[in-house]
């Protein structure tokens, strides 16, 4: 059986931080018609409702913009964020009242102070990712073990050091990436051909290096990122575009903040 070594190659990445997330005053409008069912009160209430929606959208919209995507290096942060949510702190209403034209239909233009919010910890999906090892020597093999308490699908990512993306799982010839809750996986897997091996990239001066590996879950199968795999076992994303990150966080973003989940871990490797 062939042997395939895949090469992780090292520098120091530095972690961008998250912009604040501080409350902001928005205004926006709703509308609502009566129906033969509802009472006055009721439509009041739903123009109101759609107002202060379209208020939280436009706060998580520009929350999110804020996390500018700037390459695909970034896939190494915290993507949390994607499943930013909006949470209503004060309501001013600016106007209201029944459409002069319509008797039937109730507008209202308002003022909201809106917080962006992430979803609370712990709900969702549980991941354990862990390293064979912490600390490598150049040259060095690793091995990625990964659970879940829930049936999903995994998607593994490498991020080196000229901020370049490797996607591990799936691959070319490894194209299932379904697990089951509570069963413990490594990757590679006992007797693959494959074998992850550190080392430094060759303009790398220093004597220590970081390597991230980034883990996905998803609860149904998602096409996160084009596959594709043309040359090579390893699907490999440039560092100098947006390509992939833009295609990750867009599909992430349609999903429900319980469906998917994330984790990462590093390992530092020496001389």
């Amino acid at each position: 059986m062939k042997t395939i070594f895949l090469v992780l190659a090292c520098l120091i990445l530095p972690l961008v931080s998250s912009a604040s997330e501080k409350a902001l005053w928005v205004e926006s409008e709703g509308e609502a018609f009566m129906s033969e069912v509802e009472t006055s009160r009721e439509v009041m209430a739903r123009a109101k409702m759609v107002a202060q929606n379209k208020a939280i959208e436009q706060v998580v919209g520009v929350f999110l913009k804020s996390h500018a995507l700037v390459s695909n290096s970034q896939l190494a942060e915290d993507l949390i964020y994607i499943a930013t949510q909006g949470k209503i702190q004060k309501v001013e209403i600016i106007k209201e009242g029944w459409d002069p034209k319509d008797r039937n239909l109730y507008k209202v233009r308002l003022r909201a102070l809106v917080e962006p919010v992430h979803p609370e910890k712990g709900k969702g999906i549980s991941i354990k990712l862990a390293l064979s090892k912490s600390e490598l020597r150049e040259g060095g093999e690793v091995k990625i073990f990964y659970q879940t308490d829930a049936d999903c699908y995994a998607y593994l990512f490498s991020i080196a050091a000229d901020g370049s993306v490797t996607l591990l799982l799936p691959n070319s010839t490894d194209r299932d990436n379904a697990i089951r809750s509570g069963v413990a996986y490594e990757f590679p897997a006992a007797g693959s051909p494959i074998h992850l091996k550190a080392m430094f990239l060759p303009d790398h001066k220093g004597n220590m290096a970081e390597e991230r590996i980034k883990l996905i879950v998803t609860r149904k199968k998602e096409d996160l990122v084009p596959l594709g795999f043309r040359e090579g076992m390893f699907k490999v994303y440039d560092a100098g575009s947006t390509g992939m990150i833009s295609d990750l966080t867009k599909k992430l973003n349609q999903l429900e903040p319980s469906d998917w989940m994330e984790a990462t871990t590093t390992y530092r490797l020496t001389r």
